[in-house]
C-alpha cells in the first residue's frame, strides 16, 4: 500500500476507467473507438497532462506510449511510481519496439504489461479488460478490509493509515490538511426512543449525506467509532473546511430524519474541525476533538474549527 492517496473507493469498484497517452491525438481517438464504449476514457497528449490527469482523475489503467516528445512514456511512468498519489495506478505500455531491451526497459520503468504496434481491436479489449478485472478484485479485497460494513463509508483502519500519510504528503507539498470530526448529536436518546434498527438506518443515512459533501478523489468519509464521523480534507485551509463543514451540517439537517428526543425535533450533528500544517495524527485529532467538544457544549448542531 502506497504513503499516498489510496487509489481505491468503496462506491467505485465497479468502474472502468482508462487514461490514454499518446502525443498523436489519432492514435488517441483508434483507441477510444475501440474501449469508448465499455469503458470511461480520459486522454493526455504529454507528460504534464497525464500526471496531472491521474491525480484529479484516479484512473483504473493508463495505456501510454513509449515514444513520446521531451518525455518519453518510460520516464512519465517512473514519474508515477516516484509520485505515492499515483504510483498504485497499472501502467500497460503501447510500442513498437520488438526487440528483448526495449521489453525489459518497459518492465523496468514499472510497467505491468505492454501492448506491440501494431494492435488488433479485440487484442486492446481483452488486456485492458483482464488487467482491469484483476484491479477490480484487488479493489473489493481491499475494500473488505477498510470498508465499515453498516455504513459504507471507511473504517477507523483505513481513517488512520489514510490520515497518516495524507499529513506526510501535506509536509513535503508544504499544503494544508483539514480534519473534521462529526458526531450525531443525542444518539444515544435517539436509540433509545427509536431502537437500534432505526439508529443503523439514521447512521447509513447520515454517512451518506456526508459523503456527499465530499466531491474531490482525496476526500474521504470513514466511521471513526459508533456514531461519530472523520472527513479528510488534502489540500484543504480553513476557509475550505468551514465550506465543507457548513454544507454537512445543512445537508444532514435538510434529511429531516425526526428525533422527539432532540432539541431540534430532528437529526442534526456537531462538528469540530482543525486543519494541519506541521503537526502529526494525535495532535490533529485532539484539536479536532477540541473542537467537537466546544460545539456540543455551545448548543450542538454547529461547527467550530
Amino acid at each position: 500500500m502506497s504513503n499516498g492517496h489510496f487509489p481505491l473507493h468503496p462506491d467505485s469498484l465497479n468502474t472502468g476507467t482508462v487514461l490514454v497517452v499518446d502525443d498523436q491525438p489519432i492514435n488517441i481517438q483508434i483507441i477510444y473507438q475501440i474501449l469508448g464504449e465499455s469503458y470511461r476514457v480520459l486522454m493526455a497528449t504529454d507528460a504534464e497532462q497525464a500526471l496531472s490527469v491521474c491525480k484529479k482523475s484516479m484512473p483504473d489503467l493508463v495505456l501510454l506510449d513509449v515514444m513520446m516528445p521531451n518525455i518519453s512514456g518510460l520516464e512519465i511512468c517512473q514519474l508515477m511510481k516516484a509520485d505515492p498519489d499515483i504510483r498504485d495506478i497499472p501502467v500497460i505500455f503501447v510500442t513498437g519496439a520488438q526487440g528483448q531491451a526495449e521489453e525489459d526497459a518497459c518492465w523496468s520503468a514499472g510497467g505491468i504489461d505492454f501492448i506491440q504496434k501494431p494492435f488488433t481491436p479485440n487484442t486492446l479489449r481483452h488486456r485492458v479488460n483482464a488487467h482491469l478485472t484483476l484491479k477490480r478484485q484487488s479493489d473489493l479485497l481491499r475494500s473488505l478490509a477498510f470498508v465499515d460494513g453498516l455504513t459504507g463509508t471507511w473504517n477507523r483502519r483505513y481513517f488512520d493509515q489514510y490520515l497518516d500519510s495524507q499529513i506526510a504528503l501535506a509536509k513535503r507539498k508544504d499544503s494544508a490538511l483539514s480534519l473534521l470530526l462529526l458526531d450525531i448529536d443525542y444518539f444515544k436518546r435517539y436509540n433509545d426512543h427509536y431502537g437500534h434498527l432505526a439508529g443503523d438506518d439514521t447512521l447509513r443515512r447520515v454517512a451518506q449525506a456526508a459523503k456527499s459533501c465530499c466531491n474531490r478523489p482525496a476526500d474521504i468519509v470513514a466511521r471513526y467509532g459508533g456514531e461519530e464521523f472523520g472527513v479528510i480534507l488534502p489540500d484543504t485551509d480553513s476557509s475550505g473546511a468551514n465550506v465543507v463543514a457548513e454544507k454537512i451540517l445543512t445537508t444532514i439537517s435538510a434529511l429531516d430524519i425526526p428525533h422527539l428526543q432532540s432539541d431540534f425535533g430532528h437529526v442534526t450533528v456537531s462538528i469540530g474541525a482543525a486543519v494541519n500544517l506541521r503537526h502529526g495524527a494525535t495532535a490533529l485529532i485532539a484539536a479536532a476533538d477540541q473542537q467537537l467538544y466546544n460545539a456540543k457544549s455551545s448548543g450542538r448542531n454547529q461547527y467550530q474549527l
